[in-house]
């Protein structure tokens, strides 16, 4: 009598681990689809680099003047350009900073700026000013 349970125990549990296993196999499936597949499409997911709101001008020209000597184009945030108005320190080093971040993100740079910049899924895009977005 003893022999059948341990079959009728081994079978449940041989059961429970090919659920297990199958369970498994269908989550690392998923897994490697949505690795593989790009999840950009029509409503592609871009994410812009501004300067944070709550740092401090003076914090914000150096890391301002750091972006545009390093790899961002600042020549549309000049005088008589398409982003040059409005003339705040905090829209002209979130140009900077986004012109720097989709420039060089592909090589590994990073919105931080010494904590002046963060990053949003908004378009901070206005008017004739238009702020890049590189996939």
């Amino acid at each position: 009598m003893s022999s059948s349970r341990c079959n009728i125990n081994l079978h449940k549990r041989s059961l429970m681990c090919r659920s297990m296993s199958f369970g498994l196999i269908k989550f690392l499936v998923a897994l490697i689809f949505f690795t593989i597949v790009p999840l950009k499409s029509e409503g592609q997911f871009h994410d812009w680099c501004i300067a944070d709101e709550q740092t401090p001008d003076d914090e914000l020209v150096q890391a301002f003047n750091w972006a545009c000597q390093n790899g961002a184009d600042c020549t549309k945030i000049q005088e008589n350009q398409p982003c040059y108005l409005p003339n705040t320190v905090k829209e002209h080093a979130s140009y900077a900073f986004n012109s720097y971040y989709q420039n060089l993100k592909q090589k590994g740079a990073s919105c931080y700026f010494n904590s002046a910049a963060v990053l949003t899924a908004h378009d901070p895009s206005h008017d004739a000013c238009k702020f890049e977005v590189i996939p």
